[in-house]
């Protein structure tokens, strides 16, 4: 009996050591094609199907769901839908984009789905290996991805205008506050190479000298987030950025409009603007602002995905009014989208605050 027993322990270990090898060599021998167009067999993509469904439950089933028929709550994800989501997920009226044929598996249609809100929490915050999907936890507080799974409730049953309505009432990305209590406005980007640059809503900038733009109040933005950015991640992404931020400070309006995607949206305080709204007024506004200002730009990063990348900027920035400066500490976030061998930006974020000194 004893030599049976050690006779099947030296087979098991001989069949596992000749499994090991074999898997060995297969991956080794580059035989395997991962290319994204290359698709998997029926049986192994049912397989990973439904590894990926069992694994997103099991961790999803005890969240506990807030109250997602908030209306700020709602109004809130889809401006964050708008900057983040659209090119692989699309929105209402938009059947396909750059990215989406060439991402696999494919990613739903969430104009079409309604996703359960368990599974969309914990997808959005810890992304899919293996796919295009990223981590958003990483770079969103719990809050602002409820805003994102409330929204994801609404979508399916939208019109493409009461899309656009929406978006174009949506608060900007870093901050739940609905209001603009205090008519703040300004807005400020910083790049590398001594060109960086400020914008103003409405003429926000020449406002901040005049003591109301930028007083400190409970209602106080956070500062836009470094995480999930590293400097250098995706270059070609930081010089188009530091692109745009150069073309600003020297008044270059063609290459500045060049460089907004026509989809392109600007938020900043709450306000988010089209590419034209932006053309037809603002522009002409941050340019004069930029033209008796100082930047100092303190900190870029970045965080590429395929044909997407998000680029964040810091700077100091010195407006002159009546000869009396004014120093702020500004912040940018850019969504940029590869178009060809072209980085275009699709989604900016702007926000400002003076900056603190110590007595």
């Amino acid at each position: 009996m004893k030599q049976h027993v050690k006779h099947y322990s030296i087979a098991v270990v001989a069949l596992l050591a000749i499994l090991i090898a074999g898997g060995a060599v297969f991956v080794y021998s580059g035989v395997y094609n991962i290319g994204a167009d290359d698709h998997h067999t029926r049986p192994v993509f049912a397989i990973l199907q439904a590894l990926r469904e069992r694994s997103i439950h099991a961790r999803s089933e005890h969240i506990v769901v807030p109250n997602l028929e908030d209306p700020q709550l709602i109004l809130k994800g889809a401006g964050q839908y708008a900057a983040m989501c659209t090119d692989c997920h699309l929105k209402p009226g938009m059947s396909d984009s750059e990215i989406r044929p060439g991402l696999y598996p494919q990613p739903p249609n969430l104009s079409q789905v309604r996703v359960d809100p368990k599974d969309a929490f914990w997808i959005i915050k810890h992304g899919i290996k293996m796919s295009a999907m990223p981590a958003w936890g990483t770079s969103h507080e719990d809050p602002a991805i409820w805003s994102m799974v409330a929204f994801l409730q609404k979508l399916p049953d939208m019109t493409p205008q009461q899309y656009k309505e929406m978006v174009a009432k949506a608060p900007p990305d870093e901050d739940m506050d609905m209001g603009d209590e205090d008519g703040g406005h300004s807005h400020s980007h910083g790049g590398d190479e001594a060109e960086g640059h400020h914008q103003g809503e409405a003429g926000s900038m020449a406002q901040a000298d005049e003591g109301h733009a930028h007083e400190a109040s409970p209602a106080a933005q956070p500062e836009l987030s470094r995480e999930g950015l590293t400097p250098r991640a995706a270059p070609d992404a930081e010089a188009a950025a530091q692109a745009f931020h150069g073309a600003l400070q020297r008044g270059d309006r063609t290459v500045v409009l060049g460089m907004l995607a026509p989809e392109a949206t600007l938020t900043e305080d709450g306000q988010t603007q089209s590419r034209e709204t932006y053309a037809a007024d603002h522009l002409a506004e941050d340019i004069a602002f930029l033209k008796h200002a100082t930047v100092v730009p303190l900190w870029m990063g970045s965080m590429p995905m395929g044909d997407i990348a998000m680029v964040g900027s810091e700077a100091r920035i010195t407006p002159t009014r009546d000869g009396k400066p004014r120093v702020l500490r500004s912040h940018e976030r850019l969504t940029l989208k590869k178009y060809g061998s072209a980085w275009k930006i699709t989604a900016v974020q702007w926000q400002s605050a003076p900056e603190e000194t110590t007595p």
